[in-house]
């Protein structure tokens, strides 16, 4: 528990619970309520609740409170008392039920039976009315022994008897089944007063939901303090009514709230809170332990054994010794357990719910920034009984409000013909931020649709739908292309410059009988530039907004184009003769471009087909070799002296010297591929485009 004082209005922070909180003020035996005065409720699921009133010179406080609301209030319960220095706050802990009945020398924790009763007090003294006599009941007096179940035999198995009371008696040792016992009484008045005050504890402790809080407040005068907490709560709602009809549209809102406690409200000044706090529940109540290492006790062990050597020389040469050491480990287990005027055609709608205040204007609420949050006060106190709700009226005032039609763009991408919403572009000139909520739509008189709002700003616009209108429906046509924008070559390199270009086409149709103003709300492709049209009328994250006018009986082509630069790099020494080809021949590559890539293409042949004579040379020369191989072969079967060697020696030089013709060929062809390479590559080098 945390106690923090401050004087001349104390402010005490207690670390306690309260939740939907009963008070009793207790003073010689009178009790007075401490009055419930403000509730806050907030939109993220918590209520502060703030109770005013006298209390006496020392006052103590009662409070009884729901469980489940426990550690919210253990972190937020403040009181602020004038006098008190040192309070007294108490209340049972999670464990307090269990630890003091085991502490009891009768322990009923754990809900055991009279066996295990009478087993857990062998040796108390015991008085017992037993009715094991047909004549009249027998007292018998003794200590207890033990509690036995003797074992039975049965048909097939042992089983087990009816459980007996073993009693030492003036006579000796007694055995008396329990079954038998009409009724005992123990001879200490201190087992007997146990039992008493454990079946207390145990009673009060029924209703296991509702918990006890005491807080002792110290002072020498009456004077008035304050007490306020945070609780959990169900949420406030809104839902607002909107009256398009008029000049002037209306809005009306009002505000649903839950008394989901154990206590009335009367009287209690209510504000609703808007906004987005962190809020989180934190396990304060229960008691926490930690582990801590085991360490070996400082004063265990004995002193280590040494022997030393005989010392010489001065001091600056010291003592040496030897020790005869035992190295210890200590292993410690280290563990840690983290976690406004109506005009009138909004009165006809309105009549019924505004006709019960006097002069016809509701009273609403006052609005006005907490921090970075919005809180509505109702301008008259609130009377809720227990377990009740209550509508009560938030906002109220006209409002600039203009009809349209809204056209999905994504919706229509999806297929088939769309219908646009029945809109509204609501501004919210109110004075007031409007949180989240439903809206009832009236037009013409009459009930036109649901729409919901989200959480607007002060002097914000927004479009809420509440319908769709079936005289006018619409298409849209998609198509893509890849347009060449730029050409850029330098020192063998191209950088193309591409735009991919995204085009919508809406189609929408009007067939009633009344222009209409449209938006179409077309997509945004992220990374793509709008170019037609040019502009736009608003933007969101994802959409871009368009306003057009359709006539009665009208149609509307409207195009919506984006483009998505993309850039890509090529190496032209990489490209083939069909790229190449492509190159210069594609009409969209300036001139220059394409007659650079055309002369490229050019000495690239060239190269191409010297490469080419270069590997019929040397595949020449390979046949040469072999049919020479071949005429050595034939030559040494048959001997050089012989007609037919003769004649394979004629063959063979007339081989060698085509071999020799063809090594001067390849060598030429090996030049002229080294020079059109070279052509090739210099000229790719050399382009600056």
């Amino acid at each position: 528990m945390t106690l923090v004082f401050r004087k001349k209005g104390i402010c005490v922070v207690l670390s306690c619970l309260l939740a939907s909180a009963v008070f009793a003020q207790k003073d010689s035996g009178e009790a007075a309520d401490l009055p419930l005065r403000k509730i806050s409720i907030f939109s993220s699921g918590v209520s502060y609740f703030e109770h005013r009133g006298s209390v006496a010179p020392a006052a103590a406080l009662e409070l009884s409170f729901n469980g489940d609301a426990l550690n919210d209030a253990l972190k937020s319960l403040v009181i602020n008392d004038p006098e008190a220095s040192a309070p007294v706050v108490t209340y049972q802990s999670e464990t307090t039920l269990i630890r003091t009945l085991q502490s009891l020398r009768i322990n009923l924790a754990g809900n055991p039976g009279i066996a295990e009763i009478l087993s857990s007090l062998r040796g108390e003294e015991i008085q017992i009315t037993t009715s094991a006599s047909i004549v009249a009941p027998v007292s018998i007096e003794g200590r207890i022994v033990a509690v036995e179940i003797p074992p039975v035999f049965l048909r097939g198995g042992e089983g087990q008897g009816d459980p007996a009371l073993t009693i030492s008696t003036t006579n000796g040792v007694r055995l008396v089944k329990l079954k038998d016992i009409q009724s005992f009484t123990f001879r200490d008045a201190a087992v007997n007063a146990d039992l008493n005050r454990a079946l207390d504890m145990i009673r009060s402790s029924n209703n296991s939901g509702i918990k006890t809080l005491n807080i002792a407040l110290p002072g020498r005068n009456r004077r008035d303090i304050s007490l306020s907490y945070v609780i959990p709560s169900p949420v406030w709602k809104v839902s607002y009514r909107l009256d398009l009809n008029g000049a002037k549209p209306f809005l009306q809102g009002w505000a649903i709230i839950d008394n989901d406690g154990d206590i009335d409200w009367t009287d209690v000044e209510i504000s609703l809170v808007t906004g987005r706090p962190v809020s989180f529940v934190q396990n304060l109540y229960p008691p926490y332990y930690v582990d801590r290492p085991v360490l070996p006790l400082a004063i265990a062990g004995a002193a280590e054994a040494r022997t030393y050597e005989s010392g010489y020389g001065g001091a600056e040469d010291g003592a040496t010794y030897k020790m005869a050491r035992n190295e210890t480990m200590f292993a410690a287990a280290d563990s840690a357990e983290m976690e406004s005027p109506q005009p009138a055609a909004a009165q006809s709608m309105m009549r019924a719910v505004r006709g019960v205040v006097p002069g016809g204007v509701l009273e609403t609420a006052r609005g006005a920034d907490a921090g970075d949050q919005f809180e509505f006060t109702l301008k008259k106190p609130v009377t809720l009984a227990r377990q009740q709700s209550a509508m009560l009226p938030l906002v109220e005032g006209p409002v600039t409000a203009e009809k349209t039609l809204v056209f999905s763009g994504q919706k229509a991408l999806a297929g088939g013909v769309v219908n646009p919403a029945i809109s509204a572009q609501l501004t919210n000139n109110t004075g007031m931020k409007l949180p989240a909520g439903p809206i009832t739509v009236f037009d013409g008189g009459v009930y036109a649709g649901d729409a919901l709002l989200e959480f607007l700003p002060e002097g914000e616009k927004r479009i809420v739908s509440y319908g769709e209108d079936l005289s006018v429906s619409g298409t849209v046509t998609s198509s893509f292309k890849r347009v060449i924008a730029a050409v850029t070559v330098s020192r063998g390199v191209m950088t193309l410059s591409r735009k991919n270009v995204n085009e919508k086409t809406y189609t929408i149709r009007n067939a009633g009988s009344a222009s209409k103003k449209l938006i179409i709300e077309h997509p945004v492709t992220r990374g793509a530039i709008l170019t037609t049209p040019p502009s736009f009328d608003e933007q969101t994250a994802s959409l871009y907004r368009f306003t057009r006018n359709i006539a009665a009986g009208a149609s509307l082509d409207f195009t919506v184009s984006e483009e998505m630069p993309v850039s890509e790099t090529i190496t032209l020494s990489q490209l083939n003769d069909a790229a190449f080809a492509a190159f210069s021949t594609n009409a969209e590559i300036p001139d220059k471009v394409r007659n650079a890539f055309a002369k490229a293409l050019s000495l690239k042949r060239a190269a191409d087909d010297a490469a080419k004579a270069l590997s019929n040379a040397e595949a020449r020369r390979v046949r040469l070799v072999a049919d020479e191989e071949r005429i050595r072969n034939n030559l040494e079967a048959v001997g050089a002296e012989s007609a037919e060697g003769q004649e394979y020696l004629q063959r063979l030089a007339a081989q060698d010297a085509a071999i020799a013709a063809q090594n001067d060929a390849i060598d030429e062809a090996r030049a002229s591929v080294s020079e059109t390479e070279a052509a090739y590559e210099e000229y790719l080098g050399s382009l600056e485009l």
